[in-house]
């Protein structure tokens, strides 16, 4: 009888070390974050640590040098104006063309700054002298000091002139945030920081509508192509990217 306990308080003692490993191994798990952003093989990098190959300034062959990129980030040195725009800088766009896409940018405005992301822009010098004017925006913008950041629809995030975001989780001036743009066959979504604050339809009746009531409609060519580029707007104002970044969809 004395043995037969012993065996059975061996076994229960087993059993307990069992549970108990695969209890830790439950709680490891349920504290894991699982990435799927840059670190994923899907995503082409449109940033390199030394290149600015996948990119040009909009109408030419090269990036301007006020485009600056280090160590993965892109920033762009407006100390010295021309007109609006910073000298030798001007709007770049990317060298390909996408149809349906996932793009993710990190930005960081400066104080009082100006910038955008635009897509779906064609390039075509002879009839549009800027991207804006056939590619819809995503806004960048420090919203407390930029004029912009008054404005119903032109505050960071918004759709530029055309649709505003749902709230507002737009972190200020001098820090990260990060803005992801989702078109697939004409449905449009936006995230700032990961929150999804925009969705919309695009060319249907009711976008035609929304561009006619805004400053694009004297752009016949405005948000009605469906391939264009990706560009960073070069609005005067010191502007950093980094983990640029598109999957085809």
């Amino acid at each position: 009888m004395k043995k037969i306990n012993f065996l059975l308080l061996a076994g229960a003692v087993t059993i307990a070390a069992c549970n108990s490993s695969v209890k830790k191994a439950d709680n490891a798990a349920d504290t894991t974050t699982v990435r799927n952003d840059s670190t994923t093989t899907d995503y082409t990098a449109l940033l390199q640590d030394s290149t600015m190959s996948n990119w040009h300034a909009y109408g030419k062959a090269t990036v301007g040098k006020a485009w600056k990129l280090k160590d993965g980030v892109l920033h762009l040195d407006a100390s010295k104006k021309a007109d609006w725009q910073s000298a030798d800088g001007g709007d770049i766009v990317t060298n390909e063309e996408y149809e349906n896409f996932d793009l993710k940018v990190e930005w960081k405005i400066s104080r009082a700054g100006n910038s955008g992301i635009m897509f779906y822009v064609h390039e075509d010098t002879a009839k549009y002298q800027y991207p804006w004017q056939t590619g819809p925006e995503t806004q960048i913008a420090d919203n407390k000091e930029n004029e912009d950041g008054k404005l119903i629809k032109h505050r960071a995030g918004d759709l530029y002139d055309l649709i505003s975001i749902s709230k507002d989780v737009v972190k200020p001036a001098g820090e990260w945030n990060k803005t992801e743009v989702i078109a697939n066959n004409g449905k449009l979504d936006i995230l700032v920081n990961d929150e999804k604050v925009l969705s919309t339809t695009l060319w249907d009746d009711n976008w035609k509508k929304l561009v006619a009531g805004s400053k694009f409609k004297e752009w016949p060519g405005f948000g009605t192509y469906k391939k264009g580029r990706i560009a960073l707007q070069d609005h005067g104002a010191d502007v950093w990217f980094r983990n640029v970044e598109i999957k085809k969809l």
